[in-house]
């Protein structure tokens, strides 16, 4: 009996993908930089404590309800046909029952916020289920992504302000074009397999202009961060946090240079050095 819990939990663990906390920290930083921002660098311990916790819960949820969606493309997609639900080894129904348990788990840690926040958490749901269905729809699922994963800025202000003034909303866009950046660069390691399945991407969208493309939303990204910087009147430690992750930038752009599959994968996940970079200059900023 023992072995077979056992069993079902390592199931679940590979599943949410938490030996693969890539999207755990592409999904914080953002977070973090809107939490540190809202409460000038002191943040309500309680607060933070819930929303590290949901972008646990909800990054885990996002990957369950992403493997049930893709359950008959996944086996036709040498990087996820071992995956569970597309090996078998969980159950379309299990993976229902197990996400709805990781989202009532992050609604009921929301339900300790204010009423705003609560009320922007049915957004955040929303987004989490849709997003994964939308590559056979839209050839812009990263935008999806990008919305999905950067709603957590505007309910950062809303916890800590009761409001969601207009610089949360430039952080949120500036969320969803990074999203896109690192969501291109992971797609483009898949792209072949995904022309032959179907499967829509803004990395067949781009096509031969995809690493221009990148480039240009890199750009704006960090005329966004810059801006940003601007309007809260941040110091020159910023800047050079910023300066730091433009490297990262450019450093990937190199890796993708060839469109080697191994090293745009590397590239989507050096990314998180490049979250890092900003919200150590934020702490750094407000220290």
């Amino acid at each position: 009996m023992s072995q077979t819990i056992s069993n079902r939990l390592r199931q679940y663990y590979l599943l949410t993908r938490l030996d693969r906390p890539i999207g755990i920290f592409l999904l914080l930083w953002p977070t973090l930089w809107a939490i540190w921002i809202a409460s000038e660098g002191r943040p309500d311990g309680w607060v933070l404590f819930v929303f590290i916790s949901g972008v646990i819960l909800m990054r885990s949820a996002g990957c369950v309800i992403n493997d049930y969606a893709d359950r008959d493309i996944d086996p036709h997609v040498a990087r996820t046909k071992q995956r569970p639900i597309a090996a078998g080894r969980v159950s379309p129904r299990e993976a229902l029952l197990l996400f709805a348990g990781l989202c009532l788990t992050a609604f009921g840690l929301v339900l300790s916020l204010n009423p705003l926040t609560i009320y922007l958490s049915f957004g955040g749901a929303v987004l989490a289920i849709i997003y994964p269905f939308m590559k056979r729809y839209t050839h812009l699922p990263q935008v999806v992504l990008g919305m999905a994963f950067g709603w957590s800025v505007p309910m950062a202000f809303a916890a800590l302000t009761g409001e969601i003034p207009k610089l949360a909303w430039l952080l949120y866009v500036i969320t969803i074009v990074w999203s896109v950046v690192y969501d291109t660069m992971y797609a483009m390691v898949d792209r072949e397999d995904d022309l032959k399945v179907g499967v829509k991407s803004t990395a067949i969208l781009f096509g031969e202009a995809d690493k221009l493309i990148i480039g240009f939303l890199q750009v704006v990204m960090f005329l966004g961060l810059w801006l940003l910087g601007q309007e809260l009147q941040l110091s020159i430690v910023y800047k050079v946090a910023l300066a730091t992750a433009v490297g990262f930038a450019l450093y990937h752009q190199w890796l993708i240079r060839y469109r080697d599959p191994r090293q745009c994968f590397h590239a989507f996940l050096n990314n998180n050095w490049l979250g890092a970079s900003v919200f150590v200059g934020l702490v750094l900023e407000y220290l």
